[in-house]
């Protein structure tokens, strides 16, 4: 019989992009996860994974095995979980900064990683009435980014900020047309206090409920949006070639409280998917 636990832990590679975030989704260690693949692969009689110090990605084999996995860690989960009582609630925070236009690839990153005893509830907003959400016992994790740094938190990662858009809609000797989520959101604070600090008249051409309106407002020429690398799936930063001032680097942050050894399991989970979502 295959070792149900090594089946799991190859489908979490193949999800999170790696070893070492499925180590780390899994509260263990990458040599770990690496044998028990390496285990699995001789029990199959076949290599599953393509290894290299760069990167780890399935073979043809291992792609043909991934579907039958899935099928097989799902009906084993439906199978022990027959008589289960409901799953664990876990509500979730995240910031539209963080997630942008790469909404689609957080959420599926998320959702692997977390395994079926968490119910997920997600709730998308700024950073700060989420961080204010999180503090006030409504929210039990916050994926947020900080700008101004602080040491509460679990950092994930550095997404820079830039400025991006379309240069057609910069005209000279006018003000900088800046689209943005609207006050109270720190991105926008701090792209701001960086014009203000050099000088440069800017107006708000945009105000947009989301990123995603953000992204197609500034596309369709509506100004220029300080935003992460991430979350404009990777726009080129045109600051520079603007004579605009760099803005300061942003840290993604996770936010959580661990109650139950199913919470800290469900918040390495998010912590793994999140870091491979931004590598």
């Amino acid at each position: 019989m295959l070792d149900l636990e090594s089946v799991r832990l190859f489908v979490m590679t193949i999800d999170l992009g790696g070893l070492t975030r499925a180590a780390e989704a899994a509260g263990t260690v990458q040599p770990v996860v690496s044998q028990r693949i390496k285990a699995l692969e001789e029990r199959l009689g076949t290599r599953l994974l393509d290894r290299s110090p760069r990167f780890v990605r399935p073979t043809a084999e291992g792609l043909r095995f991934l579907a039958e996995a899935r099928l097989l860690l799902a009906a084993h989960d439906r199978a022990a979980g027959f008589r289960r009582r409901t799953p664990t609630r876990l509500r979730l925070g995240i910031s539209d900064h963080v997630m942008g236009g790469a909404t689609g690839v957080v959420l599926a990153r998320l959702r692997a990683a977390l395994g079926s005893e968490i119910d997920l509830e997600v709730k998308v907003s700024l950073s700060q009435p989420l961080r204010i959400a999180f503090d006030e016992g409504e929210l039990d994790a916050a994926l947020i980014r900080r700008e101004a740094g602080g040491l509460e938190g679990d950092v994930l990662g550095i997404d820079p900020l830039g400025w991006r858009g379309d240069m057609a809609s910069v005209h000279p000797d006018q003000p900088l047309p800046l689209a943005t989520l609207g006050p109270p959101c720190a991105v926008r604070a701090a792209a701001i206090r960086a014009l203000d600090r050099a000088g440069l008249a800017w107006r708000e051409s945009l105000v947009a409920g989301s990123c995603a309106v953000l992204l197609a407002g500034i596309t369709a020429g509506f100004g220029i949006a300080p935003m992460g690398r991430f979350g404009s799936h990777q726009a080129p930063d045109i600051g520079p070639a603007l004579g605009l001032p760099p803005l300061p680097p942003s840290e993604v942050v996770l936010l959580g409280r661990s109650g139950t050894p199913t919470l800290a399991a469900a918040l390495r989970g998010i912590a793994a998917g999140m870091r491979a979502a931004l590598a």
